[in-house]
């Protein structure tokens, strides 16, 4: 492990949010735990804020199918700054601003300081500060891989995001503009000017009219929601189309009667794509949205929000104390 001998290392304690026991939010708490020290390929990075996503509810309620180990430490969004460097780890060094996700298993974030493994990690957006860098990972690479790894939207063609104000469906919305596509999207009234400012072509307030009857005939449905929005869809893309959501697996059997492409995935959140996400943040072609800001000490509340207390729109973010 190597660090920089100009920093004085902190005391051998941190504070982290904690799950003793899968279960509802009053399971987390506060405590002081040891620091942890990166292995082969990690990096311990110093944390300054925390992304907070649906992910880590269902990793705090035993849902998740990753398998995580109690007990644990919720959270995988992460920007802070490099403290040490495990064996093997090249590009990084102590001091330097990062940002990305923990590791596979979307642990380890809501501390003070936190592992993560080398290649899941970027240098952080000169362009933004922690908080919004923290709010950037893992929903930027899953609509990353939406529109261009799965999706393969292009040039001219027409494209359906479900969800499109929502964390993921607003970068999936960017990033197809960007790739020359003409972008529908589906939203609550409340959220129309929002996604006008992001340029999208065309706006279906859910609330007050069907999707159906406004989008024919698209080349690639983005699907951020799931469930009846997602069986809804085969009846709007062309034959040669495709339906790719981050949610649920598009039914194969209708996929193979409407002669579209169907497909699923689980995210990965890997150095390229963040360097290619924080390369159009730099250079403002895209932009971040943080919602609530809340201190570490508060993440109960973080999670209230998650499963439907009042907040702002985009994404939650917990800081940690400096």
């Amino acid at each position: 492990m190597r660090t920089d001998p100009s920093i004085t290392l902190p005391p051998a304690l941190m504070k982290a949010a904690r799950v003793h026991r899968f279960g509802a939010i009053d399971e987390i708490r506060i405590e002081e735990i040891p620091r942890p020290a990166p292995a082969p390929g990690q990096v311990l990075v110093r944390v300054q804020a925390a992304g907070v996503g649906p992910w880590d509810a269902w990793v705090r309620a035993g849902l998740s199918k990753l398998g995580q180990p109690l007990p644990l430490t919720p959270g995988s969004d992460i920007s802070g700054t490099v403290e040490a460097v495990g064996e093997g780890v090249e590009g990084f060094v102590p001091g330097d601003a990062v940002f990305g996700a923990t590791n596979p298993l979307f642990i380890g974030g809501y501390a003070e300081f936190a592992v993560a493994e080398a290649r899941m990690l970027a240098h952080k957006p000169a362009r933004l500060n922690h908080v919004e860098a923290a709010s950037v990972p893992v929903v930027a690479c899953t609509a990353w891989q939406l529109v261009h790894a799965y999706g393969k939207v292009d040039h001219g063609q027409r494209v359906l995001v479900h969800g499109a104000a929502g964390n993921v469906g607003a970068y999936a919305a960017q990033f197809a503009k960007l790739a020359g596509a003409t972008v529908i999207g589906t939203c609550r009234r409340a959220d129309t000017a929002f996604l006008q400012s992001l340029g999208v072509d065309t706006l279906i307030d859910v609330d007050a009219e069907r999707f159906e009857d406004v989008a024919q005939q698209v080349d690639v449905v983005l699907d951020t929601v799931g469930g009846d929005t997602l069986e809804r869809s085969f009846a709007v893309v062309r034959s040669g189309g495709a339906i790719v959501s981050s949610v649920s697996a598009p039914d194969p059997q209708q996929s193979a009667s409407h002669g579209i492409r169907g497909e699923f995935f689980y995210v990965s959140v890997d150095t390229p794509t963040l360097l290619l996400v924080a390369t159009l943040l730099d250079a403002g072609k895209i932009k971040p949205h943080v919602g609530d800001v809340l201190p570490l000490s508060q993440a109960r509340l973080a999670h209230e929000m998650l499963e439907g207390k009042a907040h702002k729109r985009g994404k939650i973010v917990l800081t940690t104390p400096s």
